[in-house]
């Protein structure tokens, strides 16, 4: 069905697998708008996520708006429903290139990955768009899960710390993107969404790496430990009873009514 071996360094980053009960209930055919509109925001809060970082740390005014203008569609469509697939067609594109602010040591490197993944991630959120309307499912906005949150509030607060701690927050992001779309594929029964998620494997897989790599030139440093960390506190999110299903849950812990 697709490469084992791409998965492997996936695998050995990630401290568990995601539960069986999670897949179970992700098939249900009754959770197919929730897992679908929730990826199509989590698609979105990724190329957010990568934006912030940008203009955060990388980027010169000018840069900041053609990133902002760039998101913008997206968001107005995903928060306030103005917009449609075809006045998204297209938009995830940059018309001219973007520099880094100067003393940014980093800042090319950062621009060059993270803008990639931006265009990535809102290309997909078209294609998941795509997929609720082929469904003949209507979107509509859906609140996040813990998963970021329950990450993000273990990053350290000093630079260059605070910076090194997001870039390994959003690794695992993507790692589990990636982990969880490959054990979910082959349940699937509508070969669309299946092909899909499949397809997604390559490039959730790179954004890992990217984010690593950027951790690492930045920190100057191991950053063996700071993984660790992060990689306990993702798995325990990931294992742990959570009783709102959504495409990052935890172990699902079904209330039955008495």
């Amino acid at each position: 069905m697709y490469n084992k071996h791409l998965l492997e360094p996936i695998y050995g980053f990630l401290k568990c697998t995601t539960p069986d009960s999670w897949v179970e209930e992700a098939c249900k055919p009754e959770n197919l708008t929730v897992i679908l509109r929730d990826h199509l925001l989590c698609e979105l809060k990724a190329a957010q996520s990568a934006a912030f970082l940008l203009k955060r740390y990388a980027l010169t005014d000018d840069g900041k708006e053609q990133i902002t203008q760039l998101i913008e569609p997206y968001e107005v469509f995903a928060y306030k429903g103005i917009g449609s697939l075809e006045t998204l067609k297209g938009k995830s594109n940059i018309s001219k290139s973007i520099r880094p602010k100067d003393g940014c040591s980093y800042g090319k490197d950062m621009i060059d990955k993270m803008v990639l993944l931006i265009r990535e991630e809102l290309h997909h959120f078209y294609q998941v768009l795509e997929i609720i309307e082929q469904q003949g499912l209507t979107y509509r906005p859906i609140t996040a899960s813990r998963y970021a949150k329950g990450m993000m509030k273990h990053v350290r607060t000093f630079e260059p710390a605070a910076l090194v701690d997001k870039l390994i927050v959003g690794a695992f992001i993507e790692a589990r993107s990636c982990e969880r779309f490959a054990k979910l594929a082959p349940y699937l029964v509508d070969e669309t969404l299946q092909k899909f998620y499949i397809s997604l494997l390559r490039s959730e897989a790179r954004h890992y790496q990217d984010y690593l790599e950027l951790a690492q030139k930045i920190a100057g440093e191991n950053i063996t430990k700071r993984i660790e960390v992060f990689a306990n506190i993702e798995s325990e999110l990931i294992i742990s009873d959570d009783f709102d299903f959504k495409f990052h849950s935890g172990t699902p812990k079904i209330i039955v009514p008495v």
